[in-house]
């Protein structure tokens, strides 16, 4: 009956859907029960409400398609609110929060695999804000395991100043665990978690330390200070790279390692003073007596997923028919995927009002 309501309902759209030439992307998941990687494009926009609010057709493109017509528009419904800019604060293993009057809810409905019908939100407690600190605009959210009705799953939120809160999002009696944060270095830091280490960790503002937060005593540890080493690029290279917008991003691969990506953006008349991607250098962490980080050009059988609102995230290339070595990326105005051995881009311009990858989905 459900199924038979929401194809009647489906049909007052205010326009047909485009015929896509649908391709399933086999070699773009591990297995059959996997979903393979996709970008959020956007959403068709339909005249009806459902669950008492305004809903819309979700649209993906997998991450192995760069055209339009390869974009596939879902009969999954999701809320029109979600898609703008404004519509939630970040995503962490497929999940979307949000921010509304001091009140954070971890949503499935982003998420292709999840259910319409049915969908999850969990909101957590209200908000506490620290002395000196503010909670209303937020750099990033993460989370320490795939799906926080885990029992140990804790979720983290890091907002713009020195205030980062956990909390449990299944616990029967969830509360907040504010920490302040000391040093200014990390006031715009993104948050990431960390499974070598069990604890979430920040890079500062200009790439050179590490802040750990211990994942149980939620306590910072003492901070690991990078020394770089550049390869392979000329010093006229680097000053020119000097006047780009840049931006450092902490990755953990599946294999252990972890990379330091510094994302280099300038503004040019030609593409009316959108920020576009410019140039990716890659850092591999040496932990020994002291922490360095080695440029490369090579991570071997490795993507990295970045996004300007998401948690990265990295995967094996070979399990989901992509190319090794290469970094795909999605932000407000575009989207592509580079190679880290010789930096050739291959992407386009767009607006993305969400802009998120959704990572692999078991079933």
């Amino acid at each position: 009956m459900s199924s038979l309501l929401l194809s009647r309902l489906s049909r007052l759209c205010m326009r047909k859907p485009p015929a896509l030439r649908v391709k399933k992307y086999l070699s773009g998941a591990r297995y059959l029960s996997e979903t393979s990687i996709c970008r959020i494009v956007r959403a068709e926009h339909c005249q009806y409400s459902s669950r008492d609010e305004s809903v819309s057709k979700l649209v993906i493109r997998n991450v192995n398609a760069w055209e339009e017509k390869d974009d596939e528009v879902l009969e999954k419904l999701v809320p029109t609110e979600l898609m703008t800019a404004a519509g939630t604060i970040g995503a962490s293993h497929g999940w979307v929060a949000t921010l509304k009057e001091t009140v954070v809810c971890l949503q499935d409905d982003l998420n292709p695999r999840a259910s319409d019908s049915d969908p999850k939100r969990i909101s957590q407690p209200r908000l506490e804000t620290l002395p000196h600190c503010q909670t209303q605009l937020v750099t990033n959210v993460a989370m320490s395991s795939s799906s926080p009705d885990d029992e140990d799953c804790i979720l983290a939120v890091k907002f713009v100043g020195p205030q980062l809160s956990l909390c449990r999002p299944a616990e029967k009696n969830k509360k907040w665990v504010n920490i302040r944060i000391e040093d200014p270095g990390f006031f715009n830091s993104r948050v990431m978690y960390s499974k070598r280490d069990k604890m979430f960790s920040m890079l500062d503002c200009g790439g050179t330390h590490i802040g750990y937060w211990d994942l149980e005593k939620h306590r910072s540890r003492n901070l690991g200070s990078c020394s770089y080493y550049y390869k392979e690029f000329v010093q006229s290279e680097l000053q020119q790279l000097s006047k780009c917008y840049r931006s450092e991003h902490l990755v953990e691969a599946p294999t252990g390692e972890t990379f330091i990506v510094k994302w280099y953006s300038d503004r040019s008349e030609l593409n009316f003073g959108i920020p576009c991607w410019q140039r990716f250098m890659v850092f591999k962490i040496q932990y020994d007596k002291i922490c360095t980080a080695v440029s490369t050009n090579d991570i071997g059988d490795l993507c990295i997923f970045l996004s300007t609102k998401g948690e990265p995230f990295s995967v094996k290339a070979s399990l989901y028919g992509l190319n090794p070595n290469c970094i795909y990326y999605v932000r407000d105005f575009d989207f592509g995927k580079v190679s880290i051995h010789d930096n050739v881009w291959i992407g386009g311009l767009g607006f993305s009002p969400v802009p998120y990858f959704i990572p692999p989905q078991s079933s």
